[in-house]
């Protein structure tokens, strides 16, 4: 096995990473978003975010974060998003904001206020930042984090999507929805303690998903 040296030359193994095929599918013609709106930049917005909510522009905030798996399969994210209503506001974090933020659907997609329908929040290091945006609008809106408009939509795929689930969980947050498949980890007498304590719910189909989110 070759190894980069102290010399830190790489050149072989981006001549190695040039001659491979790459992948089997892929976006053509390439599509560019602006993403990662930290905390920094959202939380000027609050204020519009809860005016929006009292004159019923908005109806809903729906945060979608997570990892993301390889597989073009994993679409249940994908038509989560795009079955909302056009007056929810839709919060992403981690990989799983692939699965919809080049959807031609949301792309450019504004409330009736002009607010953006979909902002990035950042990958999985950046969950902090949804935590202070929510904790934010609870002290502006009076309320605890489970009396929001917000529902949550959890991709699992491995270690940071169960750093950010019991993150939440110590918060004491309710009402998540986890999937597409439940970790392995949740045995069914854990599974039976977090829907009991946390009312934790596996994902099913994105139009009941949708139909129960907007329902509260």
């Amino acid at each position: 096995v070759t190894h980069i040296g102290e010399d830190r030359d790489f050149s072989k193994v981006i001549k190695q990473a040039q001659s491979m095929k790459g992948f089997k599918n892929t976006i053509d013609p390439p599509k560019f978003h602006t993403v990662g709106f930290n905390h920094r930049a959202v939380l000027p917005l609050a204020n519009q975010v809860i005016e929006a909510t009292q004159s019923g522009a908005l109806s809903r905030i729906v945060l979608i974060g997570g990892c993301d798996g390889s597989q073009f399969e994993r679409n249940y994210f994908t038509e989560l998003a795009e079955e909302l209503p056009d007056d929810t506001l839709i919060l992403t974090m981690g990989c799983a904001k692939n699965r919809f933020i080049r959807s031609d659907k949301l792309l450019g997609a504004t409330l009736s206020n002009g607010m953006p329908r979909v902002l990035d929040m950042g990958q999985c290091n950046d969950s902090y930042s949804a935590i202070v945006v929510a904790n934010e609008l609870t002290n502006a809106l009076d309320c605890t984090v489970n009396e929001l408009p917000l529902s949550l939509a959890l991709s699992h795929l491995e270690q940071k999507a169960a750093a950010v689930l019991l993150a939440l969980l110590n918060m004491g947050v309710k009402n998540i929805r986890l999937g597409p498949s439940l970790p392995a980890y949740v045995t069914p007498n854990i599974l039976n303690v977090l829907v009991e304590k946390y009312n934790l719910m596996p994902t099913t189909n994105a139009e009941d998903d949708v139909k129960n989110i907007m329902a509260g």
